[in-house]
């Protein structure tokens, strides 16, 4: 799934993936006040990122890439990215929220990757949507948070001219753990993953005129796509933010599982990254990040 917006996509695939614990600070709260601390209303930084990604979900083929990884934290009322990602709060209560996420993938060179040799290049997507959080259970402090998140989101291509590529929906179990082993951040999320019959024809369809006796026309029906789980940590030392997280993606009994362009049904995805926070509001707000 490469052009002029390969590194950017890229950057944003990483970040989306490893938002459970996307912008850890070195901040702590003190012993016997209130919960929450005064921190800057931003922070800014730029650091770079190793991730070793399949081509697509089901492709048998992987490759590693080394790209620049931006460090972005906004803690406003309405606008946040933070270490559950970047999003616009439409609705903010003790245990519901509702807000705007959104998630990207990489694209693909069809002449780097054997089952799509001929077909047209799959283009990086990015994808925008609601998101309903409800909170199950915490600490009175946040140090721990258990959530039920269901993102809606519809997929674009990134291109010149976007197009519009389908609908997904990856409800899942979520939870946020601060202060591990000395100041670490641990994020866990699993949960299946559906889209409609237009999101899985993109990546999974035959179009007749690129049918070949080994790779029959085919094409993709909405549905169930498998589950996932993540695990992502990340930590700040200082003015260095440090990040890693390892998903695994299983694609067994998939709504599209007989198209001839799904060639594993098991896909292991890891990146780290290292960012240098260099910029930060002088302004001052209230909050529980951890």
């Amino acid at each position: 799934m490469n052009r002029i917006s390969f590194p950017l996509a890229l950057s944003a695939a990483m970040l989306c993936i490893a938002a459970p614990a996307a912008a850890d600070d070195s901040f702590e709260d003190v012993p016997g006040e209130p919960a929450g601390e005064q921190r800057p209303l931003w922070e800014l930084g730029l650091g770079v990122a190793g991730l070793r990604l399949p081509d697509y979900r089901g492709s048998d083929q992987y490759h590693a890439y080394v790209l620049p990884l931006p460090y972005i934290v906004y803690r406003g009322k309405w606008l946040r990215a933070d270490r559950d990602g970047a999003r616009a709060l439409l609705v903010d209560s003790d245990r519901i929220k509702l807000d705007l996420s959104a998630a990207a993938s990489t694209p693909t060179r069809s002449n780097d990757n054997d089952a799509r040799q001929g077909m047209p290049n799959l283009h990086g997507t990015f994808e925008l949507g609601p998101n309903l959080n409800l909170t199950l259970a915490s600490s009175r402090s946040e140090r721990w948070k258990l959530d039920v998140r269901m993102p809606v989101r519809a997929a674009f291509t990134i291109e010149r001219s976007p197009t519009f590529v389908g609908t997904t929906f990856e409800p899942n179990l979520n939870l946020d753990i601060g202060g591990v082993a000395g100041g670490w951040s641990l994020g866990m999320l699993a949960g299946p993953v559906f889209a409609d019959r237009k999101y899985h024809d993109y990546f999974y369809g035959v179009d007749a005129a690129y049918a070949t006796a080994a790779r029959p026309a085919y094409q993709a029906r909405g549905g169930y796509a498998g589950w996932r789980a993540l695990a992502a940590t990340s930590r700040r030392f200082g003015i260095t933010w440090v990040g890693a997280f390892l998903r695994y993606d299983s694609l067994s009994g998939a709504v599209f599982d007989d198209s001839p362009l799904m060639r594993s049904k098991h896909a292991v995805t890891a990146g780290i990254g290292i960012s240098w926070v260099f910029a930060r509001s002088s302004e001052l707000v209230t909050t529980r990040d951890n």
